[in-house]
């Protein structure tokens, strides 16, 4: 039996969005960017498919910028709010994405921001006190907090940091890239100026994704070149991806909460087999659905003599997952995360996510071979 539970990495693609895309990628060849027949068709296909990512999220066609993915889109934001708006102090937390995390440690090693990395708890939850502390106590700030953690799953109160952002005059970056195509999103009522999302996260094409930005704060073009994307992104785009991407957040909005539903309950099922079977079994970041995104579920295993091969002898058995310590891993750094909230590194931690094509046969597969590993040697 083959399991994938490594859903949070990438998502099988929908066959409803493949066969959206072929027409695109076989006799709906010409350029966008054509006058003539063929580039005019193709146009009218990606600008179809902005308005329909534009009305799910219910803001402006022109508010939405097709990119390469989520890091395309991350650093776009970043980096070009500090450039557009003069941005000179950031606020980010320790346990983001590379993406966000490289981006602002590239900006502050270049001397041109100063960076204030916001407390968080052990269960990777922002302190909302001294957030408004730092943007109190600083001049006009970039807050850049992704909305779920990639790897514990945790949420971010986006709606109460998109108010203080506004209490304060700051302009509010969120990474959505885990949780686009999972909740859905007014970002009318939300006060976030710019969100970010890829693809191949919801079951669409990889090496497409988009950045929302907020109408009142245009910001200077990313990529120089053509003029692409309204002059912000120069460069060919990625038809067949786009229309792809479309698609599939057209799939996740309307059957959002059949999804949810299953999956929640997947994830439920799991975590109270692992404790049954597993002694000493904990938990890393929020695990209640109020509080975590209900797709990841981030296992903190008891000591174990063969803790480093646990990655290896679940792919061995066929079940695909990710490290989240050294010791399961596979490197010496191991999880930045892990480590910003303070979890004991010498324990193994592996992060399981689900999508709508997860069966609970695949759980109790994964489940009935943890237990087997986890049934001899295992110490205190």
């Amino acid at each position: 039996m083959k399991v994938y539970l490594d859903n949070a990495a990438t998502t099988r693609l929908d066959e409803e969005v493949l066969k959206a895309m072929m027409p695109l990628m076989t006799a709906d060849y010409g350029n966008p960017s054509s006058i003539h027949g063929f580039g005019r068709k193709t146009r009218s296909a990606i600008e179809n498919s902005r308005k329909t990512v534009a009305k799910l999220l219910n803001v402006t066609p022109a508010e939405i910028f097709f990119t390469s993915g989520g890091t395309e889109a991350d650093n776009m934001a970043i980096c070009q709010s500090v450039d557009t708006f003069g941005i000179k102090h950031i606020i980010s937390a320790v346990i983001e994405h590379h993406a966000v995390e490289h981006t602002i440690k590239t900006l502050e090693k270049a001397g041109k921001v100063k960076v204030s990395w916001v407390k968080i708890d052990d269960k990777g939850n922002v302190d909302l006190n001294d957030l408004e502390q730092l943007l109190k106590n600083n001049e006009r700030s970039l807050v850049s907090l992704m909305h779920a953690n990639n790897e514990i799953g945790t949420l971010l109160p986006i709606k109460e940091v998109g108010e203080l952002c506004e209490k304060y005059n700051a302009v509010f970056h969120s990474d959505t890239v885990q949780t686009m195509g999972h909740y859905k999103m007014d970002l009318r009522e939300i006060k976030v100026h710019f969100i970010t999302c890829a693809a191949h996260k919801f079951h669409g094409p990889k090496g497409v994704g988009f950045l929302y930005m907020n109408h009142n704060f245009k910001l200077n073009p990313f990529i120089h070149g053509g003029a692409q994307e309204r002059n912000m992104r120069g460069g060919t785009e990625n038809l067949y991806g786009i229309v792809g991407l479309a698609k599939a957040l057209e799939i996740c909005f309307n059957e959002m909460e059949a999804h949810q539903k299953h999956i929640m309950s997947l994830k439920d099922y799991m975590q109270e087999k692992l404790i049954q079977n597993i002694p000493g079994m904990e938990f890393n970041g929020e695990t209640s659905h109020e509080s975590s995104l209900y797709t990841v579920l981030n296992c903190r295993f008891p000591n174990h003599p063969d803790a480093e091969m646990l990655l290896f002898n679940l792919d061995i058995a066929g079940i695909a997952a990710s490290g989240g310590s050294a010791c399961s891993s596979g490197s010496n750094q191991g999880s930045h995360v892990l480590k910003g909230i303070g979890i004991d590194m010498e324990r193994p931690s592996v992060r399981f996510s689900f999508c709508k094509y997860t069966t609970k046969e695949e759980i109790d597969f994964t489940v009935n071979k943890l237990t087997e590993l986890f049934a001899i040697k295992t110490t205190a």
